[in-house]
């Protein structure tokens, strides 16, 4: 799931600092689910897809 943000970032010119400022979703958080540690509650991934003008389901399929 991660990799599809990474890609989000990287077709947007973010990072995942700047998301974090953007939506309050912690950089902690992101760094969690970066390394496999967590999956963000769906109220994240929301926030994320609503962010990126994605749906939740792009991020879990």
């Amino acid at each position: 799931m991660y990799e599809k943000f990474q890609l989000l970032l990287n077709e947007n010119g973010k990072t995942a600092y700047q998301v974090s400022k953007d939506t309050g979703v912690s950089t902690a958080t992101l760094s969690n689910w970066k390394k496999g540690n967590y999956q963000p509650k769906s109220d994240k991934l929301k926030t994320l897809a609503d962010y990126f003008g994605v749906t939740v389901d792009y991020f879990l399929k």
